[in-house]
Parts: C-alpha cells; sequence; structure tokens
C-alpha cells in the first residue's frame, strides 16, 4: 500500500509514509485541513507537529476541552530521517533536527509523557498530509439526517461485513447494529479482543426517526423499532447505560448502514509491556 498502518511500539523506519492522527479543536481541524499544520515552538521534544501513531492518545486533546468540540486529524506522514527519543533528558530531546532529523520518535512505556504511549514531533509540517476528519461528538442525532459513525469489530468480521454487509446483533437496545458517532468508544469493542484483531469500520448512517433512550429500564429500551416504529435508538453519553459511559446508536435496519472505509485502523495501536 501507499503507506503503513505501524504498531504504536514498533520504530518507524526512515523515509516511511505512515498514517497517524492529531487531536484538536473542531475549529482549528479545520484551519489546519485548509492552510496546513503550524508547527509548535515548544513542547517535550521541542520546535513541531505533535502527533500520534496510537488513536486512544489524541482523543483526549485538547485537555480540559468537551468532546463536542474535539476533533481527530487522521494524517499521513513522510517521517524522513527518525530519532529514537528514549528517556527524559536525552542529549538530543531538543535538538534532533539541528543533527538533520525529520521526525523525533518516543517508542510507548517509557515514561515521559503521562498517557506512557508514544508520540511522534514532525518538524516540517510539508511532510503531513491530512487524510481525514473524524469526529468525536455527543450531540443528539437529528430525525432523517445521515452521520459518520464508527463501528467496532474483528477483523474477520470485518470481511464478512464487506462482503454481506452487517448482521445485526443484540444488546442492551435490543436487536440492531450497534454504532457510535463517538470513535473514542468504538476503538473498545470487541471487548475482550486483543487490540491487533480489532478492527474499526467508519460508516455512513441514514438514522431515519430517532428516540431518544436515556435511562437504564426506559419503557421503550427494545421496543422502539418493534411497537413505535423508530429506525435508530440513540442513548446520550453520561447516563450509565454502557460501561463506557459513552454516547451509542443502535440501528433497527442494516440497509441504512453504508461502510465508508473498511479498516479506519488496519492495525490498531498495540502497547509494549
Amino acid at each position: 500500500s501507499l503507506y503503513d498502518h505501524l504498531q504504536s511500539g514498533v520504530t518507524p523506519e526512515d523515509s516511511h509514509v505512515y498514517v497517524m492522527y492529531h487531536g484538536t479543536s473542531k475549529q482549528a481541524a479545520v484551519e489546519i485541513q485548509r492552510n496546513g499544520f503550524t508547527p509548535s515552538r515548544v513542547g517535550m521534544l521541542g520546535a513541531g507537529v505533535y502527533l500520534s501513531r496510537d488513536i486512544r492518545k489524541v482523543i483526549r486533546y485538547p485537555l480540559g476541552s468537551s468532546d463536542s468540540n474535539r476533533m481527530v486529524l487522521k494524517v499521513k506522514v513522510n517521517v524522513g530521517r527518525v530519532k529514537v527519543i528514549n528517556k527524559q533528558g536525552h542529549d538530543n530531546q531538543y535538538n534532533w533536527h539541528t543533527h538533520g532529523f525529520d521526525t523525533a520518535w518516543v517508542p510507548p512505556g517509557v515514561g515521559m509523557v503521562p498517557s506512557n504511549q508514544e508520540e511522534d514531533c514532525v518538524y516540517d509540517p510539508k511532510r503531513i498530509k491530512v487524510m481525514a476528519l473524524l469526529d468525536v461528538t455527543n450531540e443528539h442525532p437529528e430525525d432523517h439526517k445521515e452521520y459518520v459513525m464508527f463501528h467496532g469489530t474483528t477483523k474477520e468480521a470485518t470481511e464478512l461485513i464487506k462482503k454481506n454487509g452487517f448482521t445485526p446483533s443484540r444488546e442492551e437496545l435490543g436487536p440492531g447494529v450497534y454504532v457510535s458517532r463517538d470513535i473514542g468508544k468504538a476503538i473498545k469493542y470487541p471487548l475482550g479482543v486483543s487490540n491487533n484483531k480489532r478492527r474499526v469500520l467508519k460508516v455512513k448512517v441514514d438514522v431515519g426517526k430517532v428516540k431518544i433512550i436515556d435511562q437504564q429500564n426506559h419503557p421503550m429500551q427494545e421496543t422502539w423499532h418493534t411497537e413505535h416504529g423508530y429506525d435508530t435508538a440513540w442513548v446520550p453519553p453520561g447516563v450509565s447505560m454502557v460501561l463506557s459511559n459513552q454516547q451509542g446508536n443502535c440501528v433497527y435496519d442494516p440497509k441504512r448502514i453504508k461502510v465508508i472505509t473498511a479498516n479506519i485502523l488496519l492495525v490498531l495501536p498495540v502497547m509494549n509491556n
């Protein structure tokens, strides 16, 4: 392929192109898409654009911002010459670029960042191309509109979905296809499956008529479609109906869902122990 989806614990190779992610505000995301990145002047690795191959890291940014104002940029990066910075106080922590390197890479698990996840700093923003804007959103879906959503699944199930479409499952909202506009939720599923076997599908959903289910044991929790004619049930974030406490959607008819990207994450990040 043109670029690699590299596991986050694997050192990026010189002169390769990799998929990475950058968390920012919605306003900044639109600016970046239009005009390109503006490097930070300061940071843990000095001047440059800060990115990560681990999407779990970037969905928390900007820190202190509400989910409704967050956006994740999916980008491809020609890393050029890569310097590994694997400890705080490394001799080249801030001056790697003056030694002829284009990208500095902090491996996961070395204690340089609070999250202990991997990080990349790219000196020249021209090395970065924006591929897609991914929403981290909690707003109520409106009736009869189309939305981009995400579905966490396995590598094997992805192939079946591509071939035959979605098969409804039965969970807390009854039968249907479970999707979320919050990519942060989708990347956690399926629960109990190792990261390298997970895939995230990016889909387009015509939600039809939407019913809000905002409490456990809601009178329409499992009957919203069969008895009341709704096409999609939506659980807002923070109502403690799902383990993640994040927003989710259940779409009764799989024909309302079209796969846009079969693997938004071809290889999900694997953390080093």
